[in-house]
């Protein structure tokens, strides 16, 4: 499986208003495409204060054939939706992590 992870710096100012839209409109239009099993968006709990708060917004896809399938088809025009809502006051990067373990147990090895 394939984690496609946005990790994404919004302005304070605009951070709980963005977080509604992701939820509410963007988040289902990228689950909409039909590419993505489930999704997360996680906030980062330990960062300097640098006037933004920082999520990471995870989706899980099948496979990599799947995820470039969607960045070529889908992706541009959706990132294209968020810079012209939001511009610079959110500043995002992706990345793309292989899923090698699910809910791995401690073993009782001290």
């Amino acid at each position: 499986m394939i984690l496609y992870n946005v990790t994404v710096n919004i302005e304070n100012s605009l951070a709980d208003e963005w977080l509604q839209w992701m939820k509410e409109v963007h988040i289902p239009e990228v689950m909409g495409t039909g590419f993505f099993l489930r999704n997360q968006i996680c906030r980062l709990m330990s960062e300097i204060d640098n006037g933004g708060t920082t999520y990471a917004v995870q989706y899980y896809c099948r496979s990599m054939v799947d995820l470039e399938e969607y960045q070529r088809d889908h992706a541009p025009e959706l990132q294209a939706k968020h810079f012209k809502r939001y511009g610079e006051k959110a500043l995002a990067f992706r990345t793309v992590l292989e899923v090698v373990a699910v809910d791995v147990e401690r073993t009782g090895q001290e």
